[in-house]
């Protein structure tokens, strides 16, 4: 079965379907978890209580095809909850240690992502470390999708600005 398959399931009550659902997303709900919340305890924390409000609220989930949109979404939100909760910073992008781009590869290029506005941040976190397209970041964050393009856009023209014109360039 789909991950769109187990969707359709989970909202019809299928508990299995939910497990197996919870399963496939977890890895990632955990990297950016961790990427917000800066240890693992809280990481943890934070996708088991995302994973429980997901499954309390799978009923509302409109469209299966959609289901890991809309979990991350519930996790981002509980991330930025807790983070202006406990007064915490944005962990420097040079720890992380998992995604797609390898930020202690160029320290540079690291700490000039860390001095993005947060929604700049969030959206090249979700692109260049996670994979997420433009359209999928749009539902993840309920924006339009001209506006997450406008804030890459912005992200990257603050990023060339810090780094030079050098041969870094992913727009």
């Amino acid at each position: 079965m789909s991950i769109t398959q187990w969707a359709a399931e989970a909202r019809k009550g299928d508990d299995e379907a939910f497990a197996k659902l919870a399963g496939s997303c977890q890895e990632r709900l955990y990297r950016i978890a961790y990427a917000y919340l800066k240890n693992e305890a809280d990481a943890l924390e934070a996708v088991q209580e995302t994973v429980c409000r997901a499954y309390t609220k799978i009923r509302k989930l409109k469209q299966p095809e959609y289901f890991l949109t809309w979990i991350t979404r519930i996790l981002l939100n509980y991330c930025a909850d807790e983070a202006k909760r406990r007064s915490r910073s944005f962990r420097p992008l040079a720890e992380y240690d998992a995604g797609v781009w390898d930020a202690t590869a160029d320290p540079d290029l690291a700490a000039a992502i860390e001095g993005l506005d947060e929604k700049y941040r969030r959206i090249v976190v979700l692109m260049y470390f996670e994979g997420f397209t433009l359209t999928e970041i749009a539902r993840i964050l309920e924006l339009p999708d001209g506006t997450v393009k406008t804030r890459l856009h912005k992200a990257l023209g603050e990023l060339r600005r810090h780094l030079g014109e050098g041969e870094w360039n992913h727009a």
